[in-house]
């Protein structure tokens, strides 16, 4: 197996989260890469200077980190503060860092406004998803790097260790 993998910060146990919380995702693979040295953590967030706690944020109107990106919407906080300039940092951060590690994927917090690769939230703080990408995880996406949730690890092994 080859390869190294950018992965949230959070699901390595890292209180990074919006809460102050970590999210640790323990799986067998994990463990295995992370003892082969394999795992980049990196919370986008954190790496454009947002603090820990903050406030939750999401992408406004039900659209997508491609919109964002393409800057047809904005990320707002649950006060209505506009943290845009920031998530398009985080993932400008997560692209570099991905390429500077030789990343080919990455293993994204699932729901995040930044990490999310399947679901995001709708943007209206009401705990609703939606089918979408995060700012970070669109980004990556389109500088050919591999998005994969938790729930794909399988996938993500079989994306790095093809048959």
């Amino acid at each position: 197996m080859s390869g190294r993998i950018l992965v949230s910060a959070c699901l390595l146990g890292m209180p990074v989260r919006y809460d102050g919380q970590g999210k640790p995702f323990a799986h067998a693979l994990m463990e295995r890469w992370r003892e082969e040295g394999r795992l980049v953590a990196l919370c986008p967030e954190m790496s454009a200077g947002m603090p820990v706690p903050r406030l939750p944020a999401e992408i406004e109107g039900g659209a997508s980190g491609d919109d964002v990106l393409d800057g047809r919407a904005r990320v707002v906080d649950a006060k209505g503060g506009d943290v845009t300039d920031a998530f398009l940092e985080a993932a400008r951060n997560a692209q570099q860092t991905a390429t500077a590690e030789g990343c080919r994927a990455a293993l994204l917090i699932d729901g995040s406004p930044s990490c999310g690769s399947i679901t995001i939230y709708d943007g209206s703080f009401s705990g609703r998803r939606m089918a979408g990408a995060g700012v970070t995880a669109a980004l990556l996406r389109r500088n050919g790097i591999a998005v994969f949730a938790p729930d794909g690890v399988a996938a993500l092994s079989a994306f790095l260790e093809p048959p």
